[in-house]
């Protein structure tokens, strides 16, 4: 460890993403920031600003606001280039890791790429922009959340393998401590059921599939409600499809939280509805915190989660089979113990922040502390 220590301690690191809201790649910059700021000279993070910039703040580590990176107004491009160009230079930054394809992009059209190390970390499979994409992570270390991931940017992207590595996510210990939610304490003395999603409310999270199917819950199962965690484009559109199913007394919208797993520790299990993942934190989550998960076959989520081993799989954009597993997992207390017990083993085993913050260090060890920075100075 004291190598690493060596090697980094003089390091300046930008942090580049599109955002810092509510989502699992902001939860990531989070934790290597955690990981890395006592281990070198300074940590910058770079984005165009969101709910997850006051933790940053709460860790001492300093946010610099940019212009929407997604635009695609020329003026806009050439003002962020200048930006960053200059940002760069001014906090003498010797090591980029980019959260984001667009920010990727920016830090090799700033021509950045040759002179500073670059790492990438790709957090979901996509299946556009191949162009694009190969301009954009050339030259860099990519880091991919998950085998899926990795699979993802050899084949379709067809990019060199000896420059694609996985990192799998992974989240801290809980702390135990549980404060109670008024809404759950308010039906406590009924027996509800509660069962929680949590994500953003975009498409890719399937929070209209979830909703659809608690009518067909409430067919077998008297007390349920579901509680939706997080906030998005969608909101009004999943308020009003609630309303429309007249599900308002049971569906509880409790928008942007940072005590995700406090709430999912109260609830008796957890959904996750998404379409497409890379290796989503939320089973990860909900493992250690001792709960047992229904989570759509997609991607890198079935390298967490096993279908009757420490979850319940279903096919994507079917509400049916959603309602069928909460139906089972509802009725069948013994099962969902079962499944708990296994789900916190694959989060200590296979999950551990431990072996996680052990793991970027690693990486950060093998490409900067192993040999010279390409500004030929050991960094």
């Amino acid at each position: 460890m004291a190598k690493k220590e060596f090697c980094l301690k003089n390091s300046n690191i930008l942090f580049f993403t599109s955002v810092m809201k509510q989502g699992g790649t902001e939860r990531v910059i989070l934790q290597m920031c955690k990981i890395l700021k006592d281990r070198v000279n300074k940590i910058y993070v770079c984005s165009s600003g969101g709910d997850s910039v006051k933790q940053l703040e709460l860790m001492g580590i300093e946010h610099i606001t940019v212009s929407d990176i997604e635009s695609k107004s020329p003026v806009k491009i050439l003002k962020n280039l200048r930006f960053l160009k200059k940002l760069i230079k001014e906090k003498q930054i010797d090591i980029i890791h980019s959260h984001h394809r667009m920010a990727a992009f920016f830090i090799r059209l700033a021509g950045q790429t040759k002179k500073k190390i670059h790492f990438v970390n790709v957090h979901n499979t996509f299946y556009n922009k191949k162009r694009l994409t190969r301009f954009a992570y050339k030259n860099a270390q990519i880091f991919a959340v998950g085998e899926k991931v990795k699979e993802n940017l050899l084949k379709f992207y067809n990019l060199p393998e000896n420059r694609v590595y996985v990192l799998r996510n992974a989240v801290e210990p809980f702390d135990g401590e549980i404060t109670p939610l008024k809404v759950i304490e308010d039906f406590k003395e009924r027996s509800c059921k509660f069962i929680c999603n949590v994500g953003r409310l975009t498409e890719q999270k399937g929070m209209e599939y979830f909703i659809r199917s608690l009518p067909l819950v409430k067919n077998a199962v008297s007390d349920v409600k579901y509680l939706i965690v997080g906030d998005g484009d969608l909101r009004e559109y999943l308020h009003g499809l609630t309303d429309s199913l007249d599900l308002n007394q049971d569906v509880i919208f409790l928008g942007y939280r940072t005590d995700i797993r406090n709430i999912m520790a109260q609830c008796d299990f957890v959904v996750l509805s998404s379409l497409w993942e890379g290796l989503p934190l939320t089973p990860i989550e909900a493992f250690s915190v001792k709960k047992t998960i229904v989570a759509t076959a997609v991607d890198g989520t079935v390298e967490v989660v096993k279908d009757g081993v420490n979850g319940m799989l279903v096919t994507p954009e079917n509400s049916q089979a959603i309602a069928e597993k909460v139906i089972r997992l509802c009725q069948n207390a013994e099962l969902r113990n079962q499944l708990e017990i296994n789900a916190f083993e694959t989060y200590r085993e296979n999950f551990s922040f431990e072996g996680y913050a052990e793991r970027v260090l690693e990486f950060y060890d093998r490409f900067i502390c192993a040999g010279k920075s390409k500004t030929g100075k050991r960094v």
